[in-house]
Order: C-alpha cells, then structure tokens, then sequence
C-alpha cells in the first residue's frame, strides 16, 4: 500500500518506515456505536487503544500493543451547510477526498498542507500545516467536533458549547489521541477561489534580508533551502481573479513527477550509496527547477504528490526569530562534515488559540529538515535540535523529536490546561501510549 501504512503479518509500520507496532488486535469500525463499544471492550479486557490514519507521522503516536482503530470504514462526508458554510465529515476520510469533493461542490478549504494523503483526524490531531499569512493550519479551521471518550461515550464540542464544551474543542482540534478518539469533524469552508504560485529560484541570503517583505506582501509564502548551496526554491501563492492556468500536462509531469520525484528518487539513491556526491548532487538540484507561475483551484496549488520516501524533524520557533536559526542551521551544515542531501522546508503561520497547536499563541514559523529513508539522520536531527531549542523551539507532535513534558510545558503556556483536561476526560489513561507519557507526563 503506498500512500498508507502498511500491516503485514499484524505489524503496523508507518510511511516513512522508522516506526513498528505489533498490537493485540486491529479492528475497523463501521460506525460511531461501533467504535464505541470497541472502546469499552478494551477497557474491559485492560488493553489500551489508539487510533492510527495513514501513518504520516513520524513520531510513534499512534503506536499500541493493545487496539489499533484503523478508520478506512469512518469515511465521507456527513453534511454540508451552505447557510454555515461549513462541511462535517467522519474523521477516516483523506484530505484527497475531501478537497475533491469540495471542489465538486464549488467549495474549498481556506488553507492546507503540501500533501493530502492523509486523515482528516490524522492531520488535525497532529498539528499538521501549510503556510499562511494569516490562515493558519488545518486544525485552526475547525468549528466543531464529535470524539468518543474514554467511558465510551460520543462527546460532541464547539466554541458555542458549555464551559466544558469549550474548553475540549479548544484542546481536541489538536488533541495528540490523547482526549479520545475523534469520529468527525467540522470546518469552516468559503466559495471555491483560485490561486496563483510563482515559483522562482533565488539566493539564500536575499531571501533572509528580504523575508519580512516576502511574507507581508504575500498570503501564503514559503521556501526550500538546499544545504550545501547558497540557493532556495521560493513558492508565493495569492489568489486571483483567473483565468485558470493550470501546469500544463507535459511540464507538470517533468516538474513534479520527473524531476521532484524520479529524478530526485535517483539522486537520493545515488547519494546513500556515495556520500561525498551529496553536495555536487545539491548543487544540480537547487537549478533543476526552473521558475514557473500557474493559476488553479487551491488544493491543486497548495498541496503535490511526495513518492519518495523521507524521515522528517520540523520545529515551530517564533516568526521573529526565523532567519537567526536559518543562519546557525547554515552555518552548522557548513562546519559539520555532515551530508544532506534534502531541502529544507520553510513556512509560517499566525498565532492560534489552540491549546497545544505549535503556533498557539504565537505568531510561528516552522523549519523542517529531512533524510532520505534508510539514511542515519541522528546526527543532522540532533545538531539542527540543539539549535531549535535554543529558540524555544517547538516540536511538530507528528514528527521526529526528543522533547518530553518537562521542556513542552515550558514552551506551551496551557500546557497544564491540557493535561488537566486529559486528566478529566482519560483519568485511567486509555489512550495512553509510550509516545504520549514522554510528551505529556504519566
């Protein structure tokens, strides 16, 4: 299965491969009722329960011994208000889906991710993002959602609810499975826009002097540094007034499949078995995409297929201190011997209101680094850490990191309003896994 996580002889393994689980039992659910009764039967039996989507974290949070909910049967869309304006869709539904089916409708979501493989539950409980000036993740798009607790009932919670209401919706949009587990979601939608990405190579350090202006004048902007080089890649999508001009067939395959997949699939292999080629091979790729600029609906703008498989860290630091930590991962790189052979990833997002979102109450941006899988990524992970966490770095919950509750609480203002809620709602730690004991305290 190439887009999910595989389970093969009772084995659960993630995308990217670096993460293995072996759970007592693997159940699909074909309703809300049933999952609920898993859920009891769990606890009856003392198994603890998580609930996995297509294994795009790279963290070990949906890992269990016990039941593993596998959502393929929680999927499609429950209902679509126009009035509202908003769209509720059962939690295993992929990202794919739904904007498809948006679109269709003449609808779309305000932001997104740069992938969409993805469940809707999956994305929104890990934190996941795209880039944005002033939209912000998936999760920050939520207007209400239904979970099944711990004593195996359907908690339903909004920003209009009870005080207790509020105050789950505030922590479950971003919830890390550790609240219960999500049945549906709702999110705010608008009328189907278009966008414009220009695409264009350009100097690391001008887009370093640069960055304040690139990010005020564009709503969503975003950069690949390639380490080894002096170059990025930089990506500004803005809506438009049309008309559609779409990646023309023949140059969408060359670009996003040719040369952002095959191509860069053979550099990666080539650059495992031969190290030392790494920074020739960087330098050749940082130029292999020339500039473009294209007009289309926006999950065909925001989101591109990724074939070529990655182990990733992404910290969160505050926006104002982006282009120090830029400079010492640079400079790092440059000193260390090391040879990485991935872009780094570059976005930003405004401050949210969500209780353990990575921007939560600050106004964010986000700097990933990638290895290509089957690489050692220890070294470069651990390096680019110490450098993240000097800026009070935060941690994407879905991807690799070694920070546990005692430095997350000093990071996250409401961290202790989570974990008093999860006390509240899982006081037996149902939901509990090894994961989520190092991020948030026994």
């Amino acid at each position: 299965m190439s887009t999910t996580a595989s389970a093969k002889n009772g084995t659960w393994r993630n995308w990217g491969g670096n993460v293995a689980a072996r759970p007592a039992r693997q159940v699909e659910p074909a309703s809300v009722e049933e999952l609920a009764a898993v859920v009891r039967k769990a606890a009856e039996d003392g198994l603890k329960v998580k609930a996995v989507g297509t294994g795009h974290s790279f963290t070990s949070i949906a890992a269990t011994d016990g039941v593993l909910i596998r959502p393929q049967l929680l999927t499609g869309i429950r209902n679509i208000d126009r009035d509202a304006m908003t769209v509720t869709v059962e939690a295993g539904t992929p990202l794919k889906r739904l904007n498809a089916v948006l679109a269709r409708e003449g609808l779309s979501l305000t932001n997104m991710g740069d992938i969409m493989e993805q469940t809707v539950s999956g994305a929104t409980s890990t934190g996941t993002h795209g880039t944005g000036r002033e939209s912000a993740s998936i999760a920050a798009q939520i207007k209400a959602l239904e979970l099944v607790t711990a004593d195996g009932s359907v908690l339903s919670c909004s920003e209009k609810g009870t005080e207790e209401e509020r105050a789950v919706f505030a922590a479950a949009r971003t919830g890390l499975g550790a609240l219960g587990i999500v049945t549906a979601i709702t999110f705010a939608v608008e009328p189907l826009f278009l966008l414009t990405a220009r695409e264009e190579p350009m100097p690391f350090e001008r887009v370093l002097a640069e960055f304040d202006q690139l990010w005020a004048e564009n709503e969503h902007f975003e950069f690949y540094w390639f380490p080894h080089t002096g170059n990025t890649n930089t990506k500004r999508n803005n809506r438009s007034a049309g008309p559609e001009q779409p990646v023309g067939q023949l140059a969408g395959w060359f670009e996003d499949e040719f040369l952002s997949n095959g191509v860069f699939q053979v550099a990666q292999w080539v650059g495992r078995a031969a190290p030392a080629t790494i920074p020739a091979i960087a330098q050749i790729s940082s130029k292999a995409l020339s500039a473009r600029t294209y007009t289309d609906i926006p999950y065909k703008v925001f989101t591109s297929p990724r074939r070529v498989r990655f182990v990733e860290m992404e910290y969160a630091v505050p926006h104002a201190a982006l282009t120090d930590t830029l400079r010492e991962l640079k400079a790092m790189v440059d000193r260390s011997g090391l040879r990485v052979s991935f872009p780094v990833e570059v976005r930003t997002a405004p401050a949210d209101d969500i209780t353990l979102s990575t921007a939560s109450g600050r106004d964010s941006a986000y700097i990933a680094v990638h290895m290509f899988r089957g690489t050692p990524y220890q070294a470069y992970f651990t390096a680019a850490e110490r450098i993240f966490t000097a800026h009070e770095g935060r941690p994407h919950w879905g991807k690799v990191h070694t920070r546990d509750a005692e430095y997350l609480a000093e990071v996250y203002p409401r961290f202790g309003e989570f974990t008093a809620l999860r006390d509240r709602l899982d006081p037996e730690r149902l939901f509990q896994n090894d994961y989520l004991r190092r991020v948030l305290g026994a």
